[in-house]
């Protein structure tokens, strides 16, 4: 078997409304052997993997899957469900999956959940290779596989702390995105409306504060100065100057360096000199800069505790213990070490709620000052510590004590919050108890900590866990009715799609709404463009959605990015089906207008349940048949024809309908009549000729309607866009030169031409001189198509050859050629291979009257070329 394409759909797409992993499989010589003529092959999978009896495939009960693998499926199904269970089984709940067949012999298009994205396409190149060996009778170890899969998942996830607050998000459906591969730096929501996030640090927390909390010593001057108890200390700078302080602070004594995190070069209850030089070297080897210095303060005796305060609301509060073993009489304290780390809870670093336990050099101090050693047998219940700080990160341990704080304590501790200047604060503090007032017992705040981690309170080794994520969440989006999202108009269609995008971009602008926008030419946030290239797929909604100034994101949706990568989000709130026709069939299994249909459904069925609307051209049968089947949320339907019958049920239950009648545009809902505006007031429409622009124009006022846009407004938008380079770059651009009329446009298939030629033929009055081409990749027989209707539109024709995608040079140009030669007309045909030649040509040869036809790529270059400059036959006879 080969993997001929493997990649993830991350939004909704052609095969699924999830995101899910998309594998095109060649299963080759295995075409010739279903599964049920492998003797024993579902036997031997059940006994590999006993869980997979659970799948029940289209049978619909367990065992469903195993039913099929014995009275016969494909190797393609197989490594489906394969792919399925192997995410299961390294912790990633997924059901979904579908195999297809495709229009090639043994290549099949495999498709499955995921929920990390690396774990799910390493998990489909285990499963191929491990249906490989079972079809070919090996035996199978299935552990490396799941090892490696674990292995990328860890790679991978999110830290205990970040995904707290990603799941918390998930469950108040805010959407999150990663915005920088290989950190946690975090989006939640979208536009206008996002927030962000690093770790637990959040886009609110202060500089200011961050910096206080870097800097032990001015923590302790603010918090001290405003009543708040903490250990008495120096800033020392040399060894000479340790010795001093601790002889001045008297002893016990603690060092840690001035910068530091996560207990990192603390060392605690130093009381002899030997000890506090071990203490300052361990302290200097984590200064960060050399100008730092080391702290050493008295020494606090009580319980360490950590109290994190969100938002300055204390929410959690845990009391934590160094990392240590208890005794049981009969191991040594290696062999309990050895025992503890062998909890599935302790991992490396922060994958897992508790970290690994490592001997070093201050887990031999630590024993040593006890009297012990490593090979030591502890009397039961007797407590050897292995570390001088109770950090998670470390090995410690931790019990949630949060209900039991005393009202003084938490005053104070949300004090300290406000007073440092932090939304999200971890206090360490030192008390023999959180239960009576500071003031009455032993007890001093020693360090606080901005970005502090979450995992002992989400889960403590003992008491309550903590939903401190949600903690976060509720302080980024108090509002709990706040999903973080702005509102998505999706378009699509086989024509229309960008001239529609910026005409409803055009009318939300017009009433006062900062829009985000992405089609094919741009993406373009309130008319500046920020990117140039063809933006009709997931691309320009990442771009437009992490845009903090965009209030409403408007995306032309094509079908060639909803068939490589899915949406580039999960839902919208209005979704426009402008039409369906024939382009673009043959590529990546769509062969079929309904196969195309199904793709181009893909936005209507992405649309809200609740609250969202589809806006659908109630003249195209495919739209109707197709569109309406798929949508969801409410339909508004818009028709050139006022008295469609297949809209009265529509009308009759208060449906909304836009349409023409009389020369203009109105808006229908059950028995009340709206005008919009007059047909000839609308720029783009050529005063009726550019009737696939009238539909355009009252999809684009459904849209804007939907999201409650002022019927003025929707009339201001719609008669001030006009068909200029500017406003509508390459789409039915008209202007005259000289005396030539030119229109520029992007028509490249025949239903493009179609809709454009009765504009055509209204505008021309004398020749019409067309230069045009399309990208190689369509059927042979649309490009001769294209050629024989674009024959039918001019009197000369000149063709030239654009993206070849794939074909022998002048192949795709020979194509359309001879489908215009041989169109039956009087058009004269001519190749000229360049765009540049061939539009030079063109000018060259119109005179005054004439009517220049131009579907080119390079619409500004050629827009600048026209722009006031003579004809050069038309400066020959001013000469003359």
């Amino acid at each position: 078997m080969r993997i001929l394409e493997h990649r993830a759909l991350r939004g909704p797409n052609y095969y699924s409304r999830y995101q899910a992993i998309y594998m095109r499989l060649d299963i080759e010589e295995l075409e010739e052997r279903p599964s049920d003529e492998v003797a024993g092959l579902a036997e031997r999978l059940e006994a590999l993997i006993p869980s997979i009896y659970d799948h029940r495939c289209s049978v619909g009960e367990a065992g469903g899957f195993l039913q099929r693998v014995r009275n016969g499926t494909y190797a393609g199904h197989m490594v489906e469900h394969l792919a399925i269970e192997l995410q299961n089984l390294v912790g990633f709940s997924v059901g979904y999956g579908k195999t297809v067949d495709s229009y090639d012999a043994g290549i099949y298009n495999v498709v499955y959940r995921y929920r990390d994205e690396a774990t799910g396409l390493a998990a489909g190149e285990a499963a191929v290779a491990i249906a490989q060996q079972l079809y070919d009778g090996e035996d199978v170890d299935l552990q490396p596989y799941i090892d490696h899969l674990k292995e990328v998942r860890d790679a991978n996830a999110l830290g205990p702390s970040t995904g707290a607050i990603v799941d918390a998000a998930k469950a108040r459906n805010i959407p999150f995105s990663n915005l920088t591969e290989g950190t946690s730096y975090t989006q939640l929501g979208h536009g206008v409306k996002q927030r962000r996030f690093q770790a637990t640090v959040t886009d609110a927390s202060g500089i200011i504060g961050h910096s206080i909390a870097d800097d032990k010593d001015w923590t302790k001057q603010i918090l001290g100065e405003a009543g708040v108890p903490v250990p008495q200390g120096q800033n020392c700078y040399s060894w000479e100057e340790a010795k001093e302080a601790a002889e001045w602070i008297g002893w016990p004594v603690v060092t840690k360096p001035l910068s530091g995190n996560h207990g990192r070069g603390v060392t605690t209850d130093i009381a002899s000199m030997e000890d506090l030089r071990s203490g300052y070297d361990a302290a200097v080897e984590r200064l960060r800069e050399e100008s730092d210095g080391v702290i050493v303060e008295s020494y606090i005796r009580g319980e360490d505790h950590r109290i994190l305060v969100i938002g300055g609301r204390l929410v959690a509060a845990a009391r934590r213990r160094p990392a240590h073993v208890v005794g049981d009489g009969r191991s040594t304290i290696q062999a309990l070490i050895d025992c503890e780390n062998a909890d599935p809870r302790r991992g490396v670093g922060h994958e897992n709620l508790l970290t690994q336990i490592h001997v070093d050099e201050q887990t031999h101090r630590m024993l040593e000052q006890a009297g012990l050693t490593l090979e030591t047998v502890l009397p039961e219940g007797e407590i050897a510590f292995l570390k001088s700080t109770a950090n998670i990160s470390t090995g410690g341990t931790a019990m949630d004590l949060t209900d039991e704080v005393h009202p003084e304590v938490k005053f104070a501790m949300e004090r300290i919050g406000r007073l440092v200047g932090l939304d999200v604060i971890g206090i360490d503090l030192l008390a023999e108890t959180l239960s009576r007032p500071l003031e009455e017992q032993s007890a001093g705040v020693v360090e606080v900590n901005a970005g502090p981690g979450f995992r002992m309170h989400m889960a403590p080794t003992h008491g309550t866990p903590r939903p401190v994520g949600e903690h976060v969440v509720d302080m980024l989006f108090p509002d709990p009715t706040d999903d973080g999202r702005i509102p998505i108009t999706a378009i699509t269609g086989t024509n229309g799609k960008t001239t529609t995008t910026r005409l409803i971009s055009h009318i939300l602008r017009q009433a006062g709404t900062s829009v985000g926008m992405g089609c094919t030419g741009t993406v373009e946030i309130d008319n500046h463009v920020i990117l140039r290239g063809d933006y009709s797929g997931p691309a320009a909604a990442h771009a437009v959605l992490r845009e903090p100034t965009v209030e409403h994101a408007v995306l032309e949706t094509a079908r060639g990015g909803i068939m490589r990568r899915g949406l580039g989000f999960d839902e919208c709130d209005v979704g426009v089906l402008l039409n369906i026709a024939s382009d673009h069939l043959g590529e990546r299994d769509i062969h079929t207008l309904d196969e195309l249909a199904r793709c181009k459904t893909v936005i209507v069925d992405a649309v809200k349940r609740e609250g969202g609307y589809c806006v659908l051209n109630a003249d195209d049968p495919l739209v109707m048949e197709h569109g309406t089947y798929w949508a969801r949320g409410e339909i508004i339907y818009f028709t050139m024809d006022p008295d469609n019958p297949e809209l009265e049920t529509h009308l009759s239950e208060a449906g909304m309908v836009l349409t023409v009648r009389h020369g203009k545009i109105i808006m229908l809902r059950g028995k009340v009549t709206v005008d919009i505006c007059e047909v000839n007031d609308v720029p783009i429409a050529f005063e009726g000729h550019a009737r696939f622009n009238v539909q355009n124009a009252m999809a684009a006022a459904a849209a804007a309607i939907a999201h409650g846009v002022e019927i003025d407004d929707v009339r201001a938008g719609l008669t001030t866009f006009h068909p200029t380079p500017t406003q509508m770059p390459g789409r039915t651009n008209y202007f005259e030169a000289d005396g030539v009329k030119c229109l520029i446009d992007y028509g490249h298939n025949v239903p493009a031409l179609e809709a454009l030629e009765p504009l055509v033929r209204g505008l021309a009055t004398q020749r019409r001189i067309g230069v045009a081409s399309a990208p190689g990749n369509r059927r042979d027989e649309d490009l001769a198509a294209l050629g024989a209707q674009l024959a039918r539109m001019c009197d000369t024709l000149y063709v030239f050859e654009t993206d070849s995608r794939g074909r022998e040079t002048g192949e795709t140009a020979k194509l359309i050629h001879d489908g215009a030669a041989g169109a039956g007309t009087s058009c004269t045909v001519k190749t000229v291979m360049q765009e540049h030649d061939a539009v030079a040509q063109a000018i060259g040869e119109a005179q005054r009257g004439d009517f220049l036809l131009l579907l080119i790529d390079d619409i500004e270059g050629t827009t600048e070329r026209l722009k006031g400059r003579s004809f050069p036959h038309q400066a020959e006879l001013a000469q003359a």
